[in-house]
């Protein structure tokens, strides 16, 4: 996928995976790697600023596979920027399959 597509969609993509359940940056990578490969390093300085924005809070929990687990939990301001982004992307996703489907006839 197109480096320039990704960087885009990352941010949603993460909002939308934490407001389901809070979730530490290893996991997120793995869920967002089944539809499409991102590189770990990406993730993290994103959860900062994310976190850092106020769209996130975190905590420490333990793990019973190594150390404690950092995890994010969205915040009543992340619900509200993840739904505007939502309206934006699907406002973004029908302009360009418009644009495709015009472009194709």
């Amino acid at each position: 996928m197109n480096v320039q597509f990704k960087k885009g969609v990352l941010e949603l993509c993460v909002l939308v995976l934490t407001s389901q359940k809070d979730r530490y940056g290893y996991e997120l990578v793995e869920q967002i790697s089944q539809k499409f490969a991102i590189a770990e390093g990406t993730i993290y300085p994103l959860l900062r600023r994310l976190a850092a924005d106020g769209l996130f809070s975190t905590y420490l929990s333990e793990s019973e596979e190594g150390p404690p687990r950092k995890y994010y939990k969205i915040t009543d301001e992340g619900r509200r920027v993840m739904h505007d982004m939502i309206e934006e992307w699907n406002a973004f996703a029908i302009g360009v399959q418009e644009i495709i489907k015009g472009g194709s006839d």
